[in-house]
């Protein structure tokens, strides 16, 4: 049965308000920024009409985003659509810092944390691709630290005296499906044992980890966990780089990523958009979610949670997927790495990796992504095998091979929900296709 009472009411009118903004905003909407695909340099451009999208529903895309500025969701959005290799929509709207009056521009720099983990697991196909590891290696054959990390006797009880000896050893394919045993970040248990902090170093918090117990079997469940720290450190061991330099190389230098980084300096803190937080009167306020800002040197290059990019960066990220793992003429992944990618990687024992939401509906692959296997579980649009992620100060991007369409959405707020901006702008989108 539906809830009904005074919540219901106030969302009720909340939506009521929602959409009587939207349609004051597009009867108010410039003619010129409806699909201005100007914005965002260096990509191909197309009219909308001919690779099948609506000119008329992006601009409604548009009135929608701003709607939800106007109304204190979010306070301000890049978003971009790319379809058939060609930019045909991209929009930076509302405010990067709203105290200053500092308008959103199509290349702020934004807080991705977890859309960092793709691409660390690029930088492990890439090894592979290369000779240099398998997939299926266990951990401990480049972090021998691992090799007598225990398990708890109960994942609910994390008394490291209720320990016992693991069955089976982690593997990278294990690490990069969330499959280990590792825990997450934010976990009770890590955080009390000071695991990640911006302060250590990338192989002190890989130690720390090691010497803490797994919280179930290798292999046995699905936990989505502080696996790409891991996997970094890893990368760093392979390649004998550290890992921002691996990432230069291997990465961003090949498919032009010019503005993704671990460090904000001077010459690039103009472009970094706030992160906002609702405070008890629902305004968006300042809110750092780090106790080292992204603007101070950190010691810590977390593969995991600690890149900052931009939206043309992630753009290109995505289209070497849809393009089989060339860009600029170069072949960065094989085109087995690019399967390897996209198709979920999660045993069947295993699956479903979740009870609720997209999450019953969804697999994960070894390219650190979530597959939608069943899109009816889905809250917005999206089409069975698209692969996504996102982060949790409210980024996330979309590959559709179906559509041949890549579709993002960069935004600064925590918690990232936003009111739902992020699956509305992905459901108006594909209402745009004719």
């Amino acid at each position: 049965m539906r809830h009904t009472g005074i919540a219901e009411f106030l969302q009720f009118n909340r939506h009521c308000l929602l959409v009587c903004s939207l349609a004051a905003a597009t009867l108010a909407l410039p003619a010129h920024v409806i699909a201005q695909s100007a914005e965002l340099p260096g990509f191909e451009t197309a009219s909308a009409a001919s690779v099948g999208l609506s000119a008329a529903a992006l601009g409604a895309v548009t009135a929608a985003l701003q709607a939800q500025i106007d109304a204190g969701d979010v306070p301000g959005v890049v978003a971009a659509v790319m379809k058939d290799g060609k930019l045909v929509y991209s929009q930076a709207l509302g405010y990067k810092h709203i105290e200053s009056q500092q308008p959103m521009t199509a290349d702020a720099l934004f807080r991705t944390y977890s859309m960092t983990r793709p691409v660390t697991a690029l930088g492990i196909l890439i090894l592979q691709d290369q000779g240099l590891l398998s997939v299926n290696d266990p951990v401990q054959k480049y972090l021998p630290q691992f090799a007598a990390q225990k398990v708890f006797q109960d994942s609910n009880n994390t008394d490291v005296q209720e320990v016992r000896d693991r069955n089976g050893d982690i593997t990278i394919a294990q690490l990069l499906t969330h499959t280990s045993g590792i825990g997450d970040r934010n976990s009770a248990f890590y955080r009390a044992n000071a695991v990640h902090g911006y302060d250590q170093t990338l192989e002190q918090v890989v130690n720390n980890v090691a010497a803490l117990p797994l919280f179930e079997d290798p292999g046995t469940v699905y936990r989505y966990g502080m696996h790409s720290e891991i996997l970094g450190r890893i990368i760093e061991v392979v390649s004998g780089q550290d890992v921002l330099s691996f990432y230069e190389q291997e990465i961003f230098e090949p498919l032009g990523m010019t503005d993704t980084v671990f460090f904000v300096d001077e010459s690039r803190r103009e472009r970094l958009a706030t992160v906002y937080r609702p405070g008890a009167d629902g305004q968006l306020r300042p809110h750092e979610m780090e106790t080292i800002p992204v603007t101070e040197e950190r010691a810590l290059k977390s593969s995991g949670v600690g890149l900052v990019s931009s939206t043309a960066d992630f753009l290109r990220f995505s289209q070497l997927f849809l393009d089989n793992g060339m860009a600029g003429g170069q072949r960065v992944l094989s085109e087995e790495g690019v399967r390897q990618a996209a198709e979920n990687a999660v045993p069947d024992a295993l699956m479903p990796i979740g009870s609720n939401g997209y999450w019953a509906g969804s697999g994960w692959s070894l390219g650190g992504f979530a597959v939608a296997l069943d899109p009816a579980t889905y809250n917005h649009k999206v089409n069975e095998g698209e692969y996504w992620w996102d982060g949790s100060a409210g980024t996330r991007f979309w590959i559709d091979p179906h559509e041949n369409m890549i579709t993002i959405i960069m935004a600064q707020v925590s918690p990232a929900g936003g009111n739902g901006f992020r699956e509305r702008f992905k459901t108006m989108v594909y209402e745009a296709l004719e």
